[in-house]
């Protein structure tokens, strides 16, 4: 796996994320070196869930109103049904992951995670793939969507579900240490 120490990652998520969707990156992150920050949309913590069951609280290390692109070098976003949903609604949100496309650099989004980017209207003719249920909000907000464990277009690495991790971490890490992709735009 690529190294990347020096790097800086935010995983952006509220409540309700899927909980392996945090911790399998996260971990993957760390273990190539980087150091990793949870920002979510208030201080404390952030509660996740397995499937339909809630599980952990993690505690949250940047506030979004005090999160800036130029903290970081990429961006992470899980899934899970009621995450993506309360992050796709929230303007300081929006602005943060847009931001990361404007400077250039590297996301990674699985599941339901797209859904942000489609707020974020960013995925207009780009290759992505995400969970089935949000396909057609893929497409119908321009991307070209494909049915692959893993896609990655120009610094934006997505993929299906859970079992597609192993596969989604390798790419992520990979993205995050080749560092800013010119063809990553807004």
């Amino acid at each position: 796996m690529a190294q990347l120490t020096d790097k800086k990652i935010a995983i952006l998520v509220a409540d309700g994320f899927e909980e392996v969707e945090l911790t399998s990156p996260q971990e993957a992150l760390v273990q190539a070196g980087a150091k990793v920050e949870i920002v979510s949309l208030k201080p404390g913590s952030v509660r996740a869930k397995e499937g339909s069951e809630w599980t952990n609280d993690y505690k949250v290390d940047v506030p979004i109103e005090s999160a800036s692109v130029d903290a970081y070098d990429g961006l992470v976003l899980p899934g899970g049904v009621i995450n993506p949903d309360t992050l796709r609604t929230n303007e300081q949100a929006l602005a943060f992951v847009k931001s990361f496309f404007s400077s250039h650099k590297p996301v990674a989004a699985i599941c339901h995670g797209p859904q942000v980017l489609i707020n974020a209207e960013v995925v207009k003719g780009r290759k992505m793939t995400s969970v089935e249920a949000i396909k057609l909000d893929l497409i119908n907000a321009g991307a070209q969507w494909e049915d692959a464990e893993v896609i990655v277009d120009q610094g934006l690495v997505s993929s299906r579900t859970p079992k597609d991790l192993p596969a989604f971490n390798r790419k992520m890490i990979e993205e995050f240490a080749e560092g800013k992709h010119k063809g990553q735009h807004a």
